[in-house]
């Protein structure tokens, strides 16, 4: 056996292993070549993706991952229907009220919010096939964080790429994480942020706390996989009996 093809039967398995990921339902493509993983499919939620990119990336002789992986829509909608909702919502946010937002449709701009000599940023946004495209500059890692999540509720949405910049640049760390998640979780109406404690450690987040049902135990793990920049999350959260 090759060992292009030992490396694909590798990850295969490590993702049968992994409970999140169902290949038989939501079976992905894997082709490996030179160090390089291409994995692509569509998968049912935001914690199959990231399971199975950490588990491949687990796998010994993968060197690097291209990603691409989609979530099915939780509601169809045309690229157009999903971008005017993702602009909407970052309308709609008070932390970004001083970015000017700006549609990316057919490639040109179009203005959605005004640039004027009070704003300190501004953030574009496309969107391709179901995947989201975020491009700009804002003035917080929290900020950048927080577009990609409301990007990643749109019900349409299959894909984030976040690419925002902050200005001036920022130092990132564990505690700036955690400011997000929190921020996050208070925003979700779909559970209560205040029976949640949330760790980080090298970008690895821990959730402890009692939630009401497994709903939202798993809707609480979903908004801190959206956060850019998470690479793993230890669900410990109990459930109320």
């Amino acid at each position: 056996m090759r060992i292009e093809e030992r490396i694909v039967s590798a990850v295969a398995a490590a993702l049968e292993r992994e409970g999140m990921v169902n290949l038989h339902k939501f079976p992905l493509q894997l082709e490996f070549d030179s160090g390089v993983l291409t994995m692509e499919g569509a998968v049912e939620h935001i914690m199959a993706k990231k399971r199975a990119l950490e588990g491949a990336a687990a796998v010994s002789g993968v060197d690097r991952i291209v990603d691409r992986i989609r979530l099915v829509p939780a509601a169809t909608m045309q690229d157009g229907e999903i971008r005017d909702h993702v602009c909407n919502a970052l309308l709609a946010e008070n932390m970004l009220a001083t970015c000017a937002i700006w549609a990316i449709v057919k490639g040109k701009p179009e203005v959605v919010r005004e640039t004027d000599q009070d704003m300190d940023g501004s953030i574009d946004v496309e969107v391709n096939d179901g995947i989201v495209v975020l491009n700009g500059a804002v003035s917080s890692l929290t900020a950048k964080r927080l577009a990609g999540v409301l990007a990643w509720w749109v019900p349409g949405s299959q894909d984030v790429i976040n690419g925002i910049e902050v200005v001036p640049t920022q130092d990132d760390n564990d505690d700036e994480v955690i400011d997000a998640i929190r921020l996050v979780l208070e925003k979700d109406p779909f559970v209560n942020a205040s029976q949640i404690k949330v760790r980080c450690s090298n970008y690895t987040v821990t959730l402890e706390g009692l939630v009401k049902n497994g709903l939202q135990r798993q809707i609480a793990e979903s908004d801190v996989w959206y956060v850019f920049r998470v690479d793993g999350v230890t669900n410990q959260l109990l459930v109320e009996e």
